[in-house]
């Protein structure tokens, strides 16, 4: 079989409701606590939103169109949209039914009651007519549908009540309300005692002694209030999902700032894409509303339960802690919980390697801190990609420049879903005198990187830090990411080198130790796959182990099936998309996939490529294997040159991973996933679980010279063996070892 044949490739969109599915999956599993179950149901509904304002958006956009996106399974458009439509709408049924008879009653009986508005006490909804006319009534604006009024332009996941009315005169007419997002959507009404204030209807993190009541059901109880005279037939609430995945024209944006200011503006009113509509609505209202916005039947999606599910994440913030995860608090590893030793110090002799969120986003802060303080550092570069809405990062940044320091931010305003604030981050260090670098025309910057330099003794010595994931302290507490830290100066220098190609102009044509897309990020896997390859044909024991995000691109897949062919064992964990299909007879027997959702959002990319013995050679970084990212993007992908790291992130981590079989799901030839079934005897391996009750960092056992003070840190292994102690080259001797 040829290695291109469209049988031999999961369509992504498809492949990418599987994972979606896998999230579902996590809600309803009745092992984790009822407020974490309805975490991943609130996050089911979010991706969807995702999905399909950029996914689906582009494949409705070539349907329209009559194009036909370079895809490797080769599905047309009008193909693929009807798939998603049959695949997702059983998913939507199963997720309305879990929220309506499993989850809803099973937190009512916890104390956590979302009721309906006939659940209230009389005493309440009188309470509640006053609410309505003192608090919500005078923000409501009806928006008559007619000819001198035409139909409104509805913004991006609004939520709308539409209303179809009878006049005096017997006419029918339409009118369209928004339900006001500027007011908490859930309404904490004591239970036990009478409300005396209307602020004590707005969230409430206790919800022992409340009901907890959606605001649009308020909404509708009054709606006759809005339309005096008129007779209110029925109505019914919807919501419509726009395209928001807007591409930069290329000779269009003179000036990229202003240019992603105005898409943000325009996102809101992009091409309609999906229309929700509560299920019970009638023909009158879905016919008008289709017929206004202009919809094809498959675009149509009525709903039983709420809209807007995604909103649910909010009650996740009740304090009950007894219908949660037991928190846990992230540890810091002893290197750099030594307050005797600086970390610039320790870098000079060690690679060293944070876990999150395991290990605490503490120490990347630290190193921004000492280098803002430090006056033997001059310069700081870093990427800003997702820092959040309120950044510690940032705000070392800002110190450091006014601590006189050269200070470079390179912030990505093309970041989706986050261009409007990184806009904002962007104005704001412009304003405090940092060299900002606003990311390149067709290009997103998707490295996490940062390049501190000192001037020393012997010059100026370069410190880095590269890691997987955000510089977020927020979600560096849910995502689980690896950061390494080195003083390398074949890395440093080709960090010095990326940045001063996406700073000025500066074109390279290869790095020394860095993979860098797009230039060679594809070109450095594919031809390790193929050493690999030729090294098992020699000696036998090839071995490729990846963890990452997502599997798309073709040439990666490719190598990996000609790697099976040859007997190569490639194990494969892909949290999300994956289009490479394994056990296929003659081209991936010998690979096995398996997808691990859990607590925490596995976000690591790691590469590990046997080599024929010694440890093998390993890289981490930002990309994973999708055209976006070996193309379109600038990522980087660092070796792990450290014999004790690499060794540490392979046994301690990725094998723990890959062995997971409580939470893992393993990938079918058919595209489905199947729980990974634990053989007679095995003990149960809960990966994410093994790593929150380690009580050990992630670095070696280190010993410094006499030069530096004494440091330890705890070994990986599981805290059970002591390794040998490593020490310096040409290290003098100790009496006494710890």
């Amino acid at each position: 079989m040829d290695l291109d044949a469209p049988e031999l490739y999961f369509n992504r969109e498809i492949s990418w409701i599987e994972f979606n599915k896998r999230v579902l999956d996590e809600a309803m599993d009745s092992s984790n606590p009822l407020l974490e179950q309805l975490k991943f149901l609130s996050i089911f509904y979010n991706n969807l939103d995702e999905f399909f304002m950029v996914r689906v958006s582009n494949l409705y956009k070539q349907y329209m169109n009559g194009t036909w996106g370079a895809s490797s399974d080769r599905m047309a458009p009008a193909k693929t949209l009807a798939v998603i439509r049959r695949k997702i709408v059983p998913l939507l049924n199963l997720a309305q039914s879990f929220w309506s008879k499993t989850l809803r009653p099973s937190l009512y009986e916890k104390g956590v009651r979302i009721v309906g508005y006939d659940d209230l006490q009389d005493k309440h909804k009188k309470f509640l007519q006053g609410y309505y006319q003192n608090e919500i009534y005078p923000i409501l604006t009806p928006q008559a549908i007619d000819p001198g009024r035409p139909f409104p332009i509805i913004s991006n996941e609004s939520l709308n009540i539409l209303v179809e009315l009878s006049s005096p005169i017997g006419e029918t007419c339409f009118a369209r309300l928004k339900i006001p997002n500027n007011v908490s959507r859930f309404l904490f009404i004591p239970r036990n005692k009478e409300a005396k204030a209307h602020a004590s209807l707005g969230f409430s993190s206790n919800a022992n002694d409340n009901d907890i009541l959606f605001l649009e059901d308020v909404i509708y109880r009054n709606l006759d209030s809005l339309f005096p005279g008129y007779q209110v037939v029925s109505a019914a609430t919807f919501r419509i999902t726009r395209n928001t995945d807007f591409e930069i024209e290329t000779d269009e944006a003179d000036d990229l700032l202003e240019t992603m200011r105005d898409l943000v503006d325009q996102r809101r009113f992009g091409e309609v894409i999906r229309l929700e509509i509560s299920h019970g609505a009638s023909s009158s209202l879905s016919g008008f509303l289709i017929k206004r916005l202009d919809l094809l039947p498959f675009q149509i999606y009525r709903v039983k339960g709420p809209l807007g599910a995604s909103d649910l994440m909010e009650l996740c913030k009740v304090e009950r802690p007894d219908l949660k995860d037991l928190p846990y608090t992230p540890r810091v590893p002893a290197p750099f919980n030594e307050s005797r030793v600086g970390v610039f110090a320790m870098l000079r002799r060690y690679d060293l390697m944070l876990y999150h969120p395991y290990d605490s986003f503490t120490p990347v802060l630290d190193f921004l801190r000492r280098a803002a303080d430090d006056p033997q550092v001059i310069a700081i570069k870093q990427t800003i990609y997702r820092v959040g809405s309120e950044s510690p990062v940032v705000d070392e940044l800002v110190r450091a420049r006014r601590n006189g320091k050269q200070v470079t931010a390179v912030v990505e305003l093309k970041a989706r879903f986050d261009e409007e604030r990184n806009i904002k981050w962007a104005d704001t260090l412009e304003e405090e005198g940092l060299h900002v670098v606003y990311g390149l025309i067709g290009m997103k910057i998707h490295a996490k990187i940062c390049l501190v330099l000192r001037r020393e003794s012997d010059g100026i010595r370069r410190y880095v830090h590269i890691g997987t994931g955000n510089y977020n302290p927020t979600t560096a507490k849910t995502y689980t990411d690896l950061g390494l830290f080195t003083s390398n100066e074949e890395i440093c220098a080709d960090v010095t080198d990326l940045f001063n190609h996406m700073t000025g102009f500066a074109r390279k044509s290869s790095y020394r130790k860095l993979l860098v897309s797009p230039l060679s990020t594809r070109a450095g896997i594919v031809s390790r796959i193929d050493r690999e390859i030729q090294i098992h044909q020699e000696r036998g024991g090839g071995k490729i182990f990846f963890k990452i995000n997502h599997l798309v691109d073709q040439a990666c897949i490719e190598a990996l099936y000609r790697a099976s062919r040859a007997g190569v064992e490639v194990r494969l964990q892909v949290r999300g998309i994956c289009c490479l299909r394994p056990g296929v007879e003659g081209v991936s027997e010998n690979i096995t996939v398996t997808s691990l959702v859990g607590r925490f959002l596995e976000h690591p990319r790691i590469y590990w490529f046997g080599n024929g013995g010694g440890g093998g050679e390993m890289f981490i970084g930002s990309a994973d294997l999708m055209p976006r990212n070996l193309d379109r993007r600038v990522e980087v992908l660092t070796p792990v040159l450290d014999t004790a790291v690499r060794k540490t992130i392979l046994e301690d981590i990725m094998l723990t991973h890959i062995s997971d079989n409580v939470k893992a799901r393993t990938l079918k030839s058919d595209g489905s996933y199947e729980k990974v079934v634990r053989k007679s005897g095995e003990p149960a391996i809960n990966s994410q679980q093994i790593m929150t009750r380690r009580e050990c960092g992630w670095n070696p056992l280190l010993t410094f010279d006499s030069d530096i003070p004494e440091v330890h840190s705890a070994h990986a292994v599981h805290g059970e063996k002591k390794p040998k102690l490593m020490k310096p080259k040409n290290a003098k001797p100790k009496k006494k070892d710890a």
